[in-house]
């Protein structure tokens, strides 16, 4: 297995942003092993974190030509650069300062991310990566676009592009992403546009950062004051945007993607389909990562010879992925039947927020307790913090209920857990427990 990956050192550059023309700092700094990519607002009060994942992608209509990400109100635009030379450069862990809404657009390709990355240096972690291995093919089709991903044990793209233009007319592309392709073949390649539609995003006030330089302008006799570093340059730029906007998954991807001139709106289509099956999956067979006293997938039954509790205070239905003092996920099926709705806003029946969260303790109790060392204790809430509720919960819903060891003691153990629905957070936090023995339990 590989291991996952972050920057040695903290690294900056400043530019304009594509869009906005504003004048911008980013700065990489490493980040510990399963933190993922995040994007800190430096110059917003209490310096917001936005998470790189699928969650926060904006609706594409609201920020056109362009990936931007959104939480709580906070934005920041034109990611898709940034998150293709981590991709392409397989970067797990990374916290990304910026200063601004907007990413800069620097020459207009992905290279000068990349040469930042590798100034700051590459080092291993001792955490594997985790990837998503595509078991089922996903097909989109809109229009005259498609975009479709298949089961392949490398991640590969194959991009045609065919426009009503002289120089985009058939353009075909194959590559397997890894590092010494990308870098070499996808990462110098520039945003373009034609000359009509520069012309046009101008008047609404798109593309102030834009210029001759970063952006390649494709006239009717040809590229407007530049050169082409590629002669299908404008294939492969799509697919660095493509592997930009796939990495949103929060994860590398093992599989092959297939595009017929598919963009930003059909991209993250595929990313939330994607996502979909990933649910899907972890609902099936999943095999035990540690030592402990069952494999997982843990039914009911399984779950009674771990923890203490029983009906009405069982919340949980399924352990479907266990890594011993590492993490565990959840199922809880949300029904009319639950014993709480009828007394808890009977006629708008909403799942109680406090049992959603006793619901992510009783996941992480499984974890902590499925270790023969560890037979016989109770895990005893200490603390909740950072504790939020972003969506109601009604019946019918599914909870994925998943928690993450932040803090791992001999007697004591903080988790980040996150419950969501349909890909979707509806409650997060921090909680801390305390492993007691049977013995100090009853007294």
């Amino acid at each position: 297995m590989e291991q996952q990956l972050t920057i040695k050192n903290a690294v900056e550059l400043e530019g304009v942003g594509l869009h906005t023309g504003a004048k911008v700092k980013v700065r990489l700094l490493p980040a510990e092993p399963n933190a993922g990519i995040s994007f800190i607002r430096v110059d917003l009060p209490n310096k917001p974190v936005i998470k790189a994942n699928i969650a926060n992608v904006m609706e594409l209509s609201r920020r056109l030509r362009r990936t931007s990400l959104s939480c709580e109100g906070v934005e920041v635009h034109t990611v898709e650069h940034l998150m293709s030379a981590l991709s392409g450069l397989m970067i797990d862990n990374v916290k990304i300062e910026i200063n601004g809404p907007e990413l800069p657009g620097l020459d207009g390709s992905a290279l000068p991310f990349v040469e930042l990355i590798k100034k700051a240096g590459i080092e291993s972690q001792p955490e594997q990566k985790r990837s998503f291995t595509v078991k089922d093919p996903i097909w989109l089709e809109e229009n005259d676009t498609v975009l479709a991903i298949l089961p392949d044990s490398e991640f590969k793209i194959s991009y045609m592009l065919s426009y009503d233009h002289p120089l985009l007319k058939s353009q075909y592309v194959s590559v397997v992403i890894i590092p010494e392709t990308y870098e070499k073949e996808i990462a110098s390649t520039r945003t373009f546009c034609l000359e009509a539609e520069a012309e046009e995003l101008r008047r609404q006030g798109f593309g102030r950062g834009a210029s001759w330089e970063n952006t390649l302008v494709v006239g009717k006799d040809g590229v407007i004051k530049n050169k082409l570093r590629f002669d299908d340059e404008f294939a492969r730029h799509k697919i660095s945007d493509l592997i930009g906007d796939l990495y949103l998954l929060g994860m590398p991807i093992k599989g092959h993607v297939i595009a017929v001139k598919s963009g930003h709106p059909l991209n993250i289509r595929l990313l939330q389909k994607i996502r979909q099956q990933q649910e899907r999956m972890r609902a099936g067979a999943i095999e035990s990562k540690g030592p402990g006293i069952v494999g997982t997938p843990l039914d009911i039954n399984d779950i009674q010879k771990i923890l203490p509790h029983r009906y009405p205070f069982l919340l949980i239905d399924k352990i479907i992925e266990l890594e011993d003092d590492k993490r565990a996920v959840g199922i809880k099926n949300i029904t009319m039947n639950e014993f709480y709705f009828p007394g808890h806003f009977p006629n708008r029946p909403i799942v109680p927020g406090v049992l959603i969260m006793e619901a992510l303790a009783q996941v992480a109790g499984v974890m902590m307790l499925n270790k023969r060392e560890n037979l016989g204790k109770y895990a005893f809430f200490m603390s909740m913090d950072k504790v939020k509720f972003r969506k109601a919960v009604v019946p019918g819903d599914q909870l994925v209920l998943e928690t993450e060891v932040l803090k791992l003691r001999s007697k004591t153990v903080q988790v980040k857990a996150v419950a969501t629905v349909d890909g979707k957070v509806v409650a997060e936090g921090e909680l801390m427990f305390a492993l007691v023995g049977g013995e100090e339990a009853s007294e």
